[in-house]
């Protein structure tokens, strides 16, 4: 499909510089398959939902994974996006072409990496010095690594550490949030549960690529960046047993979803999983996993508004995103929320 059918006009001041406080109080866009559009709170989520449906979170959690250094005189920036083994990571740069393999970038706090190789699509292999896990180094040298549609209109602060990770996080591993599971609460988790509402969690760790524009023409020429995810073999089959019962499984995010239909056979049965996955869910996809997404919204031409309209239709989200630009929603990564229901 041709890339400019999903662009679409977004007012700057549309987008979300900081979180809405508290989390649940987001506003969210009901979507179902037809009919009225409902502008609801986060806090609604429970009455949208059934007794028996399972919400599937990411427990992954942000790494501080941009690093700013210098190659001589060179400033070099990069951003972590992929773990290759214990001391390499596979990482975006900029001012890359001032690098060349074997080149050392010296990074703040003593930290410092090898340029091991270009890859074919400009990012580098990165190999860090020293014994201390990378993940310590970051810790050390690192921020946390803000879409640049945020990034780009303010400095990066103290306050992002915690906004920034969902109440979930546990697994160490990811460069961007699964941002739709910011909007949970702790109370808004004890309603669901009070509404009869499961819930489980799974591991993708989101890799700078879900920035990345589609520079092609058309989608058959996109290639998207691979991530590693995991899925348990209890979960698996806890959410086998409930569509088995009736209940619906409603990914919450993107990264869920994308997880959970790579897990999932053409017979509809999700499987554990452990690996590299790189799905690219277009309109013409047929889903076999999931039966709802709670989502942010998300980028004119991108890889998430292609799967949003996979799943709702691209009439459908047009309006729906019409709506929400003219409702004055707000957008991306710290922003409102979505419920699509395709029945």
């Amino acid at each position: 499909m041709r890339v400019d059918l999903f662009d679409f006009e977004l007012p700057p001041e549309r987008i979300a510089l900081r979180p809405a406080r508290p989390r649940d109080s987001a506003r969210m866009l009901v979507v179902p398959a037809e009919g009225p559009l409902l502008d609801r709170r986060a806090s609604d989520l429970p009455a949208m939902l059934r007794p028996g449906d399972v919400l599937v979170f990411n427990d992954t959690r942000v790494i501080p994974a941009q690093l700013e250094g210098r190659r001589g005189e060179a400033r070099i920036g990069a951003t972590l996006h992929k773990r290759i083994d214990l001391r390499r990571w596979q990482a975006f740069i900029r001012n890359g072409k001032r690098l060349r393999p074997g080149d050392e970038i010296a990074f703040p706090a003593g930290v410092s990496a090898i340029a091991e190789e270009r890859h074919a699509d400009g990012s580098w292999r990165l190999a860090f010095a020293g014994e201390e896990p990378v993940e310590v180094l970051l810790e050390r040298a690192g921020r946390m690594p803000l879409p640049p549609y945020i990034a780009g209109k303010r400095p990066t602060d103290e306050a992002d550490r915690e906004d920034y990770q969902t109440i979930f996080a546990r697994e160490d591993g990811a460069v961007a949030a699964p941002t739709a599971a910011l909007h949970f609460t702790p109370g808004l988790l004890a309603a669901l549960d009070d509404a009869g509402i499961g819930r489980e969690t799974l591991t993708l760790h989101v890799g700078a690529g879900t920035f990345l524009p589609v520079k092609a023409e058309d989608t058959e020429d996109h290639a998207m960046h691979a991530e590693w995810g995991r899925i348990g073999e209890a979960a698996a089959e806890r959410l086998n047993a409930a569509r088995r019962a009736g209940g619906r499984v409603i990914a919450v995010g993107t990264t869920s979803l994308r997880l959970l239909e790579s897990a999932t056979g053409e017979d509809g049965v999700i499987r554990p999983f452990a690996g590299d996955t790189s799905i690219f869910i277009t309109p013409g996809y047929r889903f076999r996993a999931i039966d709802g997404l709670m989502t942010n919204f998300h980028l004119p031409k991108s890889t998430l508004f292609m799967l949003v309209s996979a799943l709702m239709g691209l009439e459908r989200m047009q309006a729906a995103y019409a709506h929400a630009i003219a409702a004055e929603y707000r957008f991306y990564s710290y922003g409102d929320a979505s419920l699509l229901l395709p029945g």
